[in-house]
């Protein structure tokens, strides 16, 4: 039973450390909106323990947003051109790119894939 709580408790200590990844830095994205189109924001991100702040560039203009991570599990909201922007998406074990879902304010949704500009060493 010991050994087996042993493994357990490395297995989880593995698993934070593995999305312990700090988001700081400077990112691209591709977003998909199906019919709606779609565009290439970027974002520059700082990361304060699971408290994300920054900005939002792209065909829209720029906004400062604000967000959180947990695990590998990122959403960041911003409201730009009177529309609530909405991202939700999770980190991928390098740290360095994000997949999810967005929303602009009820009026289009889609995909993202963020890149990190230049990845973490």
């Amino acid at each position: 039973m010991k050994k087996a709580f042993a493994i357990l408790a490395t297995v989880v200590l593995f698993s934070v450390t593995l999305f312990a990844a700090d988001l700081t830095g400077a990112w691209t994205s591709k977003v998909d909106l199906g019919a709606a189109g779609g565009g290439s924001p970027s974002f520059v991100l700082k990361q304060e323990g699971e408290k994300l702040t920054g900005t939002y560039s792209g065909q829209l203009g720029e906004a400062p947003l604000h967000g959180t991570i947990k695990g590998n599990e990122v959403v960041w909201d911003f409201e730009v051109s009177g529309a609530a922007v909405h991202y939700a998406g999770k980190l991928d074990s390098t740290g360095n790119k994000i997949e999810g879902t967005v929303d602009y304010g009820g009026q289009a949704s889609g995909t993202f894939v963020a890149t990190r500009k230049e990845a973490a060493k």
